[in-house]
C-alpha cells in the first residue's frame, strides 16, 4: 500500500506528501526530521488515502499540489 496524506502545520498551512508507511512518516514529522516541516512543529493530521499502486499515489499527490487540486482539497478533504 502506498499512502497520500495531508498535515495542518502549526502556522495553519498544509502539507501534502506520499509514504508506504504512514505511523512511521507522521512519527518523523513531528520529530523534526522532515526539513519541510520541521520549522513548523507540530503537524496534526488531517487526511490520508490508500493506493494499491505507487504512481497511482505520486498522481494523486501532485493533483493536489494544483490549483483544482486545492479547490477539491478545501471543498472534500479539509
Amino acid at each position: 500500500m502506498y499512502y497520500v496524506y495531508i498535515l495542518k502545520l502549526s502556522n495553519n498551512t498544509v502539507y501534502i506528501g506520499s509514504t508506504p508507511y504512514i505511523n512511521t512518516r507522521l512519527k518523523e514529522h513531528n520529530r523534526g526530521k522532515c526539513i519541510s516541516t520541521r520549522s513548523h512543529l507540530p503537524v496534526k493530521f488531517i487526511w490520508y488515502c490508500c493506493f494499491g499502486d505507487k504512481i497511482k499515489a505520486l498522481r494523486f499527490e501532485k493533483y493536489l499540489k494544483t490549483g483544482s487540486g486545492t479547490a477539491f482539497r478545501h471543498k472534500r478533504l479539509e
